[in-house]
């Protein structure tokens, strides 16, 4: 069968409601944000896909009605500073949270396709923009929500969730937790989170800043004018793949992660085995010149590597970027253990004195991570716990990123298998690269 393209045609929207917490604090909170959340102040878009049993069909047709009162009526009391605004403080010259219950938007649609006329859902599919409600389009920041929620009914009973939050409010992790409450919510199993800590104090810059390392992994704003990252807020349409990209898709089976993970004189994880290899193929396929320095780029999860570890309940970005370099001569000519040991020194490198000089870096450079001049950044996806996303129906048949693919990302997704959680799962890649690019990177990426 060939796969259907999703458009304005096959899905019909409704009139998009706002969406305010019953509960928003007065006086009016203004949320510090801090300077990690800083550096990643754009959209996320992600989507999920759920399969209805015949026999539950008729009360699925209520799920766009559940999840829009689940949202309005519970989810929001906890999380009623998602119905709020990003403001930048002049004074400060940063951004802030406005939690002014100016309201999360959402949208209920109908398709007039069924799910499997779209394909392989893991697939990179541009046209899944049309199951995620856009925020882009409003005046200034103080208008535009940094949530928002579509869910879509097909025609053969399925639905699909799709969502868009702005990372500077909240992490992968925090994200999915939020995520997950709202699906139990709609189970009619109640909000999995109570306690939520939105002081983020505890990962403040020091003053005087004590900077004690090089930092190479971030760049100073002016200098990343050419990059995905850029402040104060990005707009994911500024972020869409460039037309002379090839946006690809490369499945690593658990047997292939194995042989890597067993070609490495090093114990290593399925990440970092994944991550060097990923990196020492790019290399090979993006640089021209061998005394060029090669980096791959990292989140690392900080919540129990500073001390006293971050409050239980953190909401916000608790994650730093780390980096390996090395020259891109060393990595073609060295062995496959010496790039996962810099990967693995990377990791081990954030402690919590690196994490407060990080901070401190961001403090007085207003950096953001350094994914320039042939450098990546790897984002992990398939670490998060979106395979227990039960919104009543089951868990999601798939579920991931919107494309909005840029050639300083790539992504580390589950190849489907890892819904569930007790399986092995395999890893989709996905990376965009020119096409000259792309046809290299192909003929080194297997070579394993």
């Amino acid at each position: 069968m060939e796969t259907a393209l999703l458009s304005e045609e096959n899905v019909r929207k409704e009139k998009p409601v706002t969406l305010v917490s019953p509960r928003n604090p007065t006086p009016i909170e203004i949320l510090y944000l801090s300077n990690i959340d800083q550096t990643v102040a754009f959209n996320v878009e992600t989507v999920f896909f759920y399969e209805v049993p015949e026999g539950a069909q008729a009360d699925a047709s209520s799920i766009i009605e559940l999840v829009k009162q689940a949202v309005s009526d519970v989810l929001l009391i906890p999380y009623y500073f998602m119905a709020g605004r990003l403001r930048f403080n002049f004074d400060e010259g940063r951004l802030e949270l406005v939690c002014n219950n100016k309201g999360v938007l959402f949208v209920g649609a109908m398709s007039s396709l069924e799910l499997k006329e779209l394909g392989n859902l893991s697939f990179p599919n541009p046209s899944f923009q049309h199951l995620i409600l856009p925020t882009e389009g409003f005046h200034d920041h103080a208008d535009t929500p940094v949530f928002s929620i579509q869910v879509t009914r097909f025609r053969c009973g399925g639905f699909s969730v799709g969502f868009v939050v702005n990372h500077s409010i909240l992490d992968g992790r925090s994200a999915a937790e939020m995520f997950l409450s709202l699906a139990s919510i709609c189970r009619g199993e109640g909000l999995q989170t109570h306690e939520l800590n939105t002081d983020r104090s505890c990962i403040r810059a020091r003053n005087p800043p004590q900077i004690k390392f090089k930092h190479t992994e971030y760049t100073k704003l002016a200098e990343a004018s050419s990059t995905s990252f850029t402040s104060p807020v990005v707009s994911s349409q500024a972020i869409r793949f460039p037309k002379i990209s090839n946006f690809r898709l490369f499945s690593f089976s658990p047997e292939m992660i194995n042989h890597l993970k067993n070609k490495s004189k090093l114990k290593c994880s399925s990440f970092e085995a994944v991550v060097a290899h990923l990196w020492r193929a790019r290399t090979k396929a993006v640089f021209d010149d061998q005394r060029k320095m090669s980096s791959v780029l990292f989140a690392v999860d900080i919540r129990s590597k500073v001390s006293p570890p971050l409050p239980h309940g953190f909401i916000g970005n608790a994650v730093i970027t780390a980096s390996a370099s090395a020259e891109v001569e060393e990595l073609g000519k060295k062995s496959f253990s010496f790039c996962v040991g810099l990967v693995r020194e990377a990791i081990d490198r954030v402690n919590d004195e690196y994490v407060r000089s990080v901070i401190d870096w961001l403090e007085v450079f207003k950096g953001v991570p350094c994914a320039l001049n042939g450098n990546f950044f790897v984002s992990a996806w398939w670490k998060l716990p979106f395979h227990e996303l039960d919104f009543g129906y089951g868990k999601p048949i798939y579920g991931g990123p919107v494309v909005s693919g840029m050639e300083e990302f790539v992504l580390l997704l589950s190849d489907g298998s890892g819904m569930e959680k007790e399986k092995e799962c395999g890893i989709n890649v996905w990376i965009s690269l020119h096409p000259e690019k792309m046809e290299k990177f192909q003929s080194y990426v297997f070579d394993i």
